[in-house]
């Protein structure tokens, strides 16, 4: 899937990108009601390669690097 018009909001290391609406690329439809796809969702992490794409972490791994 391409998402496309995205703006990304940067600040410090930080940064959050924004649609068309609040939550959108987090699966929120624009009348406010779930979508059955998204972006990322609260709670997911992620990890950035040498190529700069941010991969997934699974949760359980996420966990042991927070030890």
């Amino acid at each position: 899937m391409m998402w496309v018009d995205y703006t990304i909001d940067q600040v410090g290391p930080n940064f959050k990108v924004k649609g068309d609406w609040e939550g959108e690329v987090m699966g929120v439809g624009k009348d406010g009601n779930k979508k059955d796809h998204h972006l990322y969702k609260p709670g997911d992490r992620f990890i950035v390669n040498e190529s700069g794409w941010l991969c997934k972490v699974e949760a359980e791994a996420a966990k042991e690097t927070d030890r």
